[in-house]
């Protein structure tokens, strides 16, 4: 490569379009230094240092919301700059925020070091945020193996529970075989792409754009099938899609409640992200749409049906939740079908995840605060009584586990209400009557979780009770953003304001 094309590469770097990602990086190393430096009487302060960090990184963000970036392409094609982007850099802000605060009530139960946790979960949300942004497959790796890596420690992070290091162990396996298929299929594109005999041959295939227009010269390509195939297998991992997802009750059990919930909203909205930069409207394989859409449909059918059938069964909460998380993904894999011909359908996602996020976050609150120091066991029977000792977090987690469930008025209503508009616009209305069944079979298990908080609450003879764990008090700053979750699954419900006006209307 010549000087003159090194200038002109980096002509193209604009540092300031990705100041977030930077600050979190940052923020990171300042937590390492300062555990070195800091005397130990003073390391509980880090924690806090850690969520002031990502508090202040996404207010600046918000402010700068309509930075001069939207809409350009910057690093020589590796970042493409959106308003969807935008949204879900501020959504692995707040789900990083959010876990960090449970984090500091989970590992007060631990004797394990603190300080690492924080600095990978802001690596971590770090390459989330440049994942959401990513244009081109070698972004998409690098970024993707970041957040992988990050969360293969996170899970197995309780180093002396045997369900943690066994959660970690499985989850490293199928990561690992996901990342295989993954890159082979990206291999299969870029070679096939690459190949002078063909129309639209081009050496700069892993660049999206460049894929999308040699797909569309080539309209049914066997090798070129084969990639996108095995590409959407190793991110319907990344989301827990049928035929995928049968590592997530093992590894949601097993690792710490903070972890489970940012796998379950952070890292499933990052493979919907990469989801929707792929299959979506202009996306690398639009061209493809006769087989990317019949396969995004069987998935999410059969992810419908797995996840509530096999939550039913399940007495552990995590186990539960886990499942429960399968069969969103099958619901929020109906709007990335729609999205190629309602792009409604976008906002409709993104809405969708937001409410995800602020029920599933309400609802491992709870759970974190119920859990005692082996939070792998978390049993239905261990929230009996809850209403009676505890009616604020009896409360929280009710709107939670109705807002998942889509009872109306609240959040998560709205957010299906939404997808599945799109999903009829789109002329998909069959997938709707298995999209139906699904809810109707997740009230079931939703409401025995209430049930058991609230209805068997007043047992009649204490040594009845289940054995449970100690349950931790709630601070100020945990019940203030319990508080405000539940509050906003309501409001949400009813409005949606500027948010439901952006994303949907738009």
């Amino acid at each position: 490569m010549t000087l003159e094309a090194v200038k002109a590469a980096a002509e193209s770097n604009v540092w300031t379009a990705i100041f977030p990602e930077l600050m979190l990086g940052c923020i990171a190393l300042l937590l390492l230094a300062l555990e070195v430096m800091l005397p130990k009487r003073l390391h509980s302060l880090i924690p806090d240092l850690a969520a002031a960090g990502l508090l202040g990184t996404l207010i600046g963000f918000l402010f700068n919301w309509n930075s001069g970036t939207v809409g350009t392409s910057t690093f020589n094609g590796l970042l493409q700059h959106s308003a969807g982007g935008q949204f879900m850099r501020a959504f692995f802000l707040l789900a990083a925020l959010l876990v960090c605060l449970l984090g500091r009530v989970a590992l007060a139960k631990q004797k394990m070091p603190r300080v690492e946790f924080f600095h990978i979960v802001l690596v971590v949300t770090a390459a989330m945020m440049l994942l959401a942004q990513g244009s081109h497959f070698v972004m998409l790796f690098v970024a993707l193996e970041t957040l992988t890596i990050g969360l293969y420690i996170l899970v197995a992070y309780h180093r002396t529970s045997p369900a943690s290091l066994e959660a970690g162990l499985k989850y490293l396996v199928m990561g690992a075989l996901s990342s295989g298929m993954l890159l082979f299929g990206i291999v299969l594109l870029y070679g096939v792409a690459g190949n002078a005999a063909l129309p639209g041959h081009t050496a700069q295939a892993m660049n999206y754009a460049e894929l999308s227009r040699f797909l569309a010269a080539n309209p049914a390509n066997f090798v070129a099938s084969l990639g996108i195939v095995l590409v959407l297998a190793g991110v319907a991992f990344k989301i827990g899609a049928f035929p995928f997802q049968i590592w997530v009750p093992d590894v949601y059990q097993g690792a710490p409640t903070p972890v489970t919930a940012f796998l379950a909203v952070a890292s499933k909205g990052a493979g919907f992200a990469v989801l929707l930069a792929l299959c979506g409207p202009g996306g690398a394989f639009a061209p493809y749409g006769w087989l990317t859409e019949p396969i995004l449909l069987a998935m999410a059918a059969a992810t419908i049906l797995f996840g509530n059938i096999a939550a039913l069964t399940q007495h552990n909460v995590k186990r539960l939740i886990g499942l429960s998380g399968v069969s969103h993904a099958g619901f929020l894999l109906l709007g990335v079908v729609a999205a190629r011909h309602v792009p409604s359908a976008v906002g409709a996602i993104q809405f969708y995840l937001f409410a995800y996020l602020i029920a599933s976050f309400a609802v491992f609150g709870v759970m974190t605060h119920l859990a005692g120091a082996e939070d792998s066991d978390q049993e239905l029977d261990h929230y009996a009584g809850l209403a009676k000792e505890h009616p604020f977090l009896a409360t929280v987690l009710a709107v939670g586990l109705g807002s998942l469930a889509g009872i109306p008025p609240l959040a998560g209503f709205m957010g299906k209400f939404l997808v599945f508009v799109a999903v009829f616009k789109a002329g998909h209305g069959s997938s709707l009557i298995i999209a139906a069944i699904g809810v109707v079979i997740s009230i079931y298990y939703y409401f025995g979780w209430i049930k058991a908080a609230f209805f068997e609450s007043w047992a009649p003879a204490a040594d009845a009770a289940p054995a449970r764990p100690a349950r931790t008090p709630v601070g100020f700053a945990a019940g203030l953003a319990l508080g405000t979750l539940a509050v906003a699954s309501v409001v949400l419900g009813f409005w949606q304001g500027p948010l439901g006006s952006w994303l949907v209307l738009k």
